[in-house]
């Protein structure tokens, strides 16, 4: 059975198989050693999701600062609906600062709270969710992981019960609960991960450490629709329907690996939007992911022609 068995149609039946997709969660200035870079996993997913020609709704907030103002016109220069993304004057808009290890990999020191901690959903924003019935909810660890983002993130899922939860597990160390994580597991119908937090996820005790036998317990336990693994320069892993592949990478030279997991997540959720096979969902997902790692910055400029030509 393919996954087209198994996602549900309506995702897919938009016009000219376009989604509509909520994104909620943080907005931040990824702070490398030598420049400021506007990130965010959810907003990177947004961007990568929107050149895939996907309707995209961002719900976050910055600061009432320069870097919020900064970051509030870039978004909007990014092409992205700013309308829920609100601005706050309470806290400082979000940084992260990123460490980059010699193979260009990225470890994150991120102050909490930040303004993007304060992004609420007034009656109004909710019923306008509502009436724009988007196909997905996409979803990470961070925004949840305090008490007010996690009261946003579950107002959404219940203003919107019928509609598809992406979730990006994207865990940082202080704000990796493992209840929250199970709990956010539990609420999902497609889940993405890399090979180190698959591992976390074990140790919780929740599913098995070996990848094929932690996506298929993923499956028997919360309903999982499809999970992915990504594995760095080993390509990725995917369970969709009852197909289990794993996938060799798309070989590039990486210049550093900042977004290119929220690529890859905009990819795969792309191709099982087409209701593409196994394989070729896998390939296209590494592709993106890959062109993104090549390239400073979470969200450098690639095209589709790109991510499919030979």
């Amino acid at each position: 059975m393919g996954p087209s068995n198994l996602i549900l149609q309506d995702a897919a039946n938009q016009h000219d198989n376009s989604m509509r997709i909520v994104v909620v969660g943080e907005v931040l200035w990824d702070l490398f050693p030598d420049c400021a870079s506007l990130g965010g996993a959810p907003l990177n997913f947004a961007v990568h999701a929107s050149r895939l020609g996907h309707e995209t709704l961002l719900i976050s907030a910055v600061g009432d600062d320069d870097l919020g103002r900064r970051a509030h016109q870039a978004v909007k220069e990014m092409g992205l609906d700013t309308s829920m993304l609100g601005t706050d004057a309470r806290w400082k808009t979000g940084t992260a600062v990123v460490q980059l290890d010699p193979s260009g990999h990225p470890s994150f020191t991120i102050p909490r709270p930040a303004a993007y901690d304060a992004a609420q959903l007034t009656g109004a924003q909710l019923r306008r969710l509502t009436a724009w019935a988007p196909a997905w909810i996409y979803y990470g660890t961070l925004f949840p992981s305090i008490e007010e983002g996690k009261q946003t993130l579950l107002q959404l899922l219940r203003a919107l019960p019928g509609t598809m939860r992406f979730y990006d597990v994207n865990l940082r160390p202080g704000f990796d609960s493992p209840a929250l994580v199970t709990e956010l597991l539990a609420l999902a119908n497609v889940v993405k991960l890399n090979e180190a937090e698959l591992q976390a996820v074990s140790r919780f005790g929740a599913l098995p450490s070996g990848m094929e036998a932690f996506c298929r317990a993923g499956v028997e336990r919360y309903g999982w629709k499809a999970v992915s693994v990504t594995l760095g320069a080993r390509g990725c892993a995917v369970l969709a329907g009852n197909e289990f592949l794993v996938a060799d990478s798309f070989p590039v030279e990486v210049a550093d690996t900042v977004g290119a997991g929220d690529a890859f997540a905009a990819a795969f959720l792309h191709g099982l939007s087409r209701q593409w096979g196994i394989e070729e969902i896998a390939a296209f997902a590494n592709r993106v992911g890959a062109i993104v790692a090549s390239r400073a910055g979470a969200v450098p400029d690639w095209t589709v022609a790109e991510a499919t030509g030979p």
